[in-house]
């Protein structure tokens, strides 16, 4: 039996105080978190340029033994170069640029002489584009004040943190969304399975739960397995042998547009899940934020209920 997706009449008003509830947190968080990320982001700027001599010896070497310095050099141009351009650029091969900045590393395989020549390529375009303005003894040349570098550090990780708003205030959203969950959950007498455990989904006990949890899937061809991360994983506490827990994916959003243009992903999830698990996966939503009503009723069509996040009392209705 649904506990929201049938009840139209009762979206209008969930929507309004949605938004209230998610406007009323960014207020008063969301600038915290983007300072808090700013802070940490301009101490690692700071160590770039230490890495780099304060951007005078930028070297495939550097590069090399420092691959996190990647994203930040390119925050450090006039203009700054968008991970695509400076594919383009320069030249380079993508999986190159990719592993810098999405894994930290440098292509593990890739033969070494082959690498340094990329890697130069990167050199070349970087060096050729740094902002003369935000680091002024480039070219005076003399030794940068303790001042000067900080300055240019919080310029840069300004740029790095405008490039990430959305995701900073987005993660933490989610994170907070998860710490209401787990406070309601414990209040209840469950317990919280760490992460590390080598747990399953199909096999948690009864009053237990776990975030962010991997479920295996098969795609259609049988030929690939893949991992679908669920961010709450709930096995209520009267479930019964061979029951399987509740899923919940938290969702927030700032606006109503993006919701809309990705409403497909959690349909799509949920096809794959009871392909392979059987339609009697139960897969819930957790909403804050701007959801309207065309998002809600795609979602119903495809037989996904929710609850909010300002009700979220709601989880009982769901036999937690």
């Amino acid at each position: 039996m649904p506990v929201n997706a049938d009840k139209p009449h009762l979206w209008k008003q969930d929507i309004a105080q949605s938004v209230d509830f998610y406007n009323s947190w960014f207020m008063e968080f969301a600038p915290r978190a983007y300072r808090d990320t700013r802070i940490a982001t301009t101490q690692q700027v700071e160590s770039a340029l230490v890495w780099t001599a304060n951007l005078t010896n930028i070297t495939p070497a550097v590069l090399r033994q420092h691959p996190l310095v990647l994203p930040i050099l390119r925050m450090a141009t006039a203009p700054p170069i968008a991970r695509d351009r400076l594919i383009g650029l320069a030249g380079v091969l993508p999986n190159v640029v990719k592993n810098m900045e999405e894994k930290q590393r440098i292509p593990p395989k890739m033969d070494s002489t082959m690498l340094d020549a990329e890697l130069e390529k990167i050199v070349q375009v970087l060096a050729r584009l740094i902002d003369p303005d935000i680091f002024p003894w480039l070219q005076t040349m003399p030794e940068p004040t303790e001042a000067q570098i900080h300055r240019a550090a919080t310029i840069v990780a300004d740029r790095l943190c405008g490039a990430l708003a959305d995701p900073i205030i987005r993660n933490a959203q989610e994170q907070r969304q998860l710490t209401i969950i787990r406070q309601w959950l414990e209040e209840r007498g469950y317990s919280y399975i760490r992460g590390g455990t080598g747990v399953r989904f199909e096999t948690m006990q009864p009053g237990t739960f776990a975030f962010r949890l991997n479920i295996p899937v098969s795609l259609q061809s049988g030929s690939k397995q893949i991992n679908i991360p669920i961010d709450a994983v709930i096995m209520p506490s009267q479930s019964q042998t061979g029951d399987l827990p509740l899923l919940i994916e938290a969702k927030s959003a700032g606006d109503f547009t993006n919701p809309n243009k990705r409403r497909k992903e959690e349909a799509i999830k949920v096809a794959q899940l009871r392909s392979n698990y059987g339609n009697q996966v139960r897969f819930v939503l957790f909403l804050c934020g701007y959801f309207d009503s065309g998002y809600l009723g795609y979602e119903a069509a495809e037989g996904i209920d929710w609850l909010w996040e300002h009700r979220i009392e709601d989880l009982a209705l769901f036999g937690v």
